[in-house]
């Protein structure tokens, strides 16, 4: 396991966090930012926005790619407030880093990623953090947003399917939002898993769930990357309910985790944390029916406890 200083994608000051399973680099001149995550010798399962490394200091909002933190529910002021200038970091030794971005005017919220990668497997923990600096009350969630490499197929599991009449009330909800199509082929819904590919002809596209099945998978190239993250019983979410939404367009496909609903009177804070881990050599299964997508990816689902 180490945690070195490098070089990456125009920016002088970015750290590694690598061990015999997984690398990760975060950047320290913009952010918080998760700029790659790969095995060892592999493809970085992140996307990444070339044209937007290496600056900083930019007026307006940067994407980049990569994994950030954001706030919920989505506004076109204080969500897109930028992100572009250098964090502020401690090491977490022997095997973290937490990254804060100062509260900026107007609305004067903090921002913080902790970030940690096991000594010996891939698993990564996230913790999101915003902190309301502001002297007035301010509701909000964490918002952790992973953007991924092009090309891939999202799993999403469902609750077990219930029987009439034993089984009387709803056990899942999902949202939609309004430019969501639901005959749209790259959709798929199965009694057991939601599946979504990323095409590069997709136009826009968008779901919430208050998932309770914990985990989310993402297959592409030659790597399956799953995160996971809870929903609190009982709370508050974003977005009539969500602690888990999922966008994708003709460039990349997003997976995201929400914290509940929190109105924050001045220097309290909200946070979530989720985890990552990533299994690389894996092909797609040769069949993308339910008993076998299930049978597929249950080896790697036992794999998360360890």
């Amino acid at each position: 396991m180490h945690i070195k200083k490098l070089r990456q994608g125009g920016w002088e000051n970015n750290l590694q966090l690598a061990n015999d399973h997984a690398e990760l680099v975060v950047s320290l001149d913009v952010g918080p930012r998760i700029l790659s995550y790969c095995v060892p010798g592999g493809q970085n399962v992140l996307k990444n926005y070339p044209e937007q490394f290496g600056g900083s200091g930019e007026s307006e909002w940067m994407i980049r790619g990569g994994h950030r933190v954001w706030l919920a529910p989505e506004d076109e002021s204080r969500t897109y407030v930028p992100d572009n200038i250098p964090v502020t970091h401690d090491l977490r030794e022997p095997n973290g880093v937490r990254l804060e971005n100062a509260a900026t005017a107007p609305f004067l919220i903090k921002k913080e990623m902790e970030i940690s990668l096991a000594a010996e497997s891939s698993k990564v923990t996230i913790l999101h953090r915003a902190t309301n600096e502001s002297p007035a009350p301010a509701t909000l969630a964490t918002w952790g947003l992973t953007v991924m490499a092009p090309g891939g197929l999202e799993i999403i599991p469902l609750p077990p399917l219930g029987q009439h009449p034993r089984d009387l009330l709803p056990n899942r909800r999902m949202i939609l939002w309004p430019y969501t199509d639901l005959s749209d082929a790259r959709w798929r819904f199965g009694w057991k898993f939601i599946t979504l590919r990323q095409t590069a002809e997709g136009l826009p596209t968008k779901l919430g769930l208050a998932h309770s099945e914990k985990w989310i998978g993402y297959l592409t190239r030659d790597a399956l990357f799953i995160k996971t993250f809870a929903l609190e019983a009982g709370e508050t979410y974003p977005d009539d309910g969500c602690n888990f939404e999922t966008f994708s367009n003709a460039e990349m496909l997003e997976i995201e985790s929400l914290s509940p609903l929190r109105t924050l009177q001045p220097g309290e804070s909200v946070e979530h944390i989720e985890q990552w881990r990533l299994f690389g050599g894996i092909s797609e299964p040769d069949s993308l029916k339910e008993p076998d997508l299930a049978a597929w990816i249950e080896p790697y689902l036992q794999q998360l406890a360890d």
